[in-house]
């Protein structure tokens, strides 16, 4: 049985976003409620926040080893070690929102969610590299967890409160995404799906939370392992380490641990005999 272990005894209101950094070997995320962002390197066990300020719903790493951020009012920012450059200072039709969650593709642009409002319905933006932003999907609601299979086919995207992750072709070199398929609908006493991750032979990894487990698909949607955590809210993962063999597993709900689990709000570390692949790096203003 596979059996998550606490990696990180923090008590986060809603850790999200957890991204491997494959030059520094150390994993970054986002507390998106308390405006924080933090990094750990697991060779020295050193954790520490780097970032406090505007809360930050999604990042990807840069080709050149600094961080995109993903921000509220449709703001994007570069970060390198606690210097902050403005890319996009905001999206008219966001200034009410946030984004949520971030996926570079294969080109270095990035796909990222807006958060659905009473005024306004979620959307799914692209941003390519000349830093031009597409609205890609509208009518959303919560925008979430997002990849590509390994032969670049397909991209995957969750809408969580539709309990959805729905299936696109992906034209690799447009970034155009056609074609939507519900590919895996979740059971509405499972929990929310939430974040999301492609592993190296293809699988599905999700998040649910409310539901306290991680969920492995095949590629076909079929469910093939079910892994449970001591915290009701399990909220994203990503596959790192040298030979990415490590999964890392972000939680929430560390505010109330006594309703949301022994260990809400923690970072968690598996092995699960299986690897991931590097995620795509962003190239928003660099040249290639």
């Amino acid at each position: 049985m596979i059996e998550p272990k606490i990696l990180v005894d923090s008590q986060h209101h809603n850790a999200e976003c957890p991204l491997w950094h494959p030059q520094q070997q150390c994993l970054y995320w986002t507390d998106i409620p308390e405006g924080k962002l933090f990094r750990y390197y697991p060779k020295t066990d050193i954790y520490s926040e780097i970032y406090y300020g505007e809360p930050v719903g999604g990042l990807t790493l840069q080709v050149d080893g600094s961080l995109l951020l993903f921000k509220t009012r449709g703001t994007i920012e570069r970060w390198e070690e606690g210097k902050i450059t403005t890319i996009v200072e905001e999206i008219p039709a966001e200034k009410h929102t946030r984004f949520n969650d971030a996926i570079a593709d294969p080109m270095g642009r990035v796909f990222s969610g807006t958060m659905a409002t009473e005024e306004d319905k979620g959307r799914l933006y692209r941003i390519d590299t000349d830093g031009s932003i597409h609205v890609i999907l509208e009518e959303l609601l919560v925008p979430n967890g997002m990849g590509f299979s390994p032969d670049l086919k397909y991209f995957y995207f969750t809408d969580s409160d539709t309990h959805t992750i729905y299936r696109f072709d992906y034209d690799q070199e447009t970034g155009n995404i056609t074609n939507q398929q519900n590919h895996i609908i979740t059971p509405q006493d499972q929990g929310v799906p939430d974040g999301m991750t492609v592993d190296a032979e293809g699988y599905i990894w999700s998040a649910r939370w409310d539901g306290s487990s991680l969920y492995r698909y095949a590629a076909d949607g079929t469910e093939v392992l079910r892994i449970p955590f001591p915290a009701l809210k399990v909220t994203s993962m990503t596959f790192g380490g040298s030979d990415y063999s490590d999964l890392y597993v972000s939680t929430a709900g560390g505010n109330d641990r006594s309703q949301e689990g022994a260990g809400a709000g923690a970072i968690f570390h598996l092995q699960v005999d299986v690897k991931g692949v590097p995620e795509y790096t962003s190239r928003i203003f660099i040249s290639s």
